[in-house]
């Protein structure tokens, strides 16, 4: 059984370097992302029992460590093989677009904040720092929780963005609802914000929210 389970798993890396996930089942990458966790332990079984419990890959990579190891065959280091490689997609995202031309690198922008913020639980609060020349500087989650007035302030984000000698902004937040639509908090947060960072001539160029694949944007719907 061991020789099996071995040669199985050299099968899915074999299958992996010559033509990537082309042609793989979600439960067949889930398993190979536990195996880097127990690579001598075969993972079919716990890879198809996460993906029949969370309903869907991304479902998997972004469920509570505590949530994963409640499934029989996941522990701690299962996790970890979960948990790194999301977070090294994340970090390879945001390198994309760091110094790169806001403008011209927004499907890149919007990539990242899809795959960061679309399926949290809890509405994120998301600052992007822009130099003169609109490039990207940072990126930088600033607030977590039910985004209202009482929760954002204006005066922590002028003085990230003085920190970080940011010549514009770029706002973003998520909507765990689905509705991508922009609520009175979000339009009152969004003109208070407008209004503290042109006080120092910062510009705002934009406002985003992420509701699973959608986005909504203020600028395009001119309200910045």
């Amino acid at each position: 059984m061991a020789d099996s389970n071995a040669g199985h798993r050299q099968r899915l890396r074999d299958k992996f370097l010559k033509s990537g996930l082309e042609g793989f089942h979600d439960y067949e990458i889930i398993e190979l992302l536990l195996t880097l966790g127990t690579p001598r332990t075969d993972c079919k079984t716990p890879a198809r029992d996460a993906l029949k419990t969370f309903g869907s890959l991304k479902a998997v990579l972004e469920a509570n460590p505590s949530e994963l190891q409640s499934i029989k065959g996941i522990g701690k280091n299962n996790v970890f093989g979960l948990k790194i490689t999301q977070a090294v997609s994340r970090r390879y995202l945001e390198d994309r677009i760091i110094d790169a031309d806001f403008v011209r690198s927004s499907d890149e922008v919007i990539d990242y904040l899809r795959h960061n913020l679309r399926d949290k639980n809890r509405e994120t609060f998301i600052a992007i720092y822009l130099n003169g020349r609109n490039q990207v500087i940072k990126m930088e989650a600033l607030f977590e929780g039910t985004l209202t007035t009482s929760a954002v302030y204006p005066r922590e984000v002028v003085k990230r963005a003085l920190d970080h000698d940011a010549a514009a902004l770029v706002f973003a937040h998520n909507h765990p609802s689905g509705n991508p639509n922009p609520s009175e908090d979000d339009l009152s947060i969004t003109k208070k914000l407008k209004d503290a960072a042109e006080a120092i001539d910062i510009s705002i160029h934009d406002h985003l929210i992420i509701a699973g694949n959608d986005v909504y944007s203020f600028a395009d719907h001119g309200l910045i």
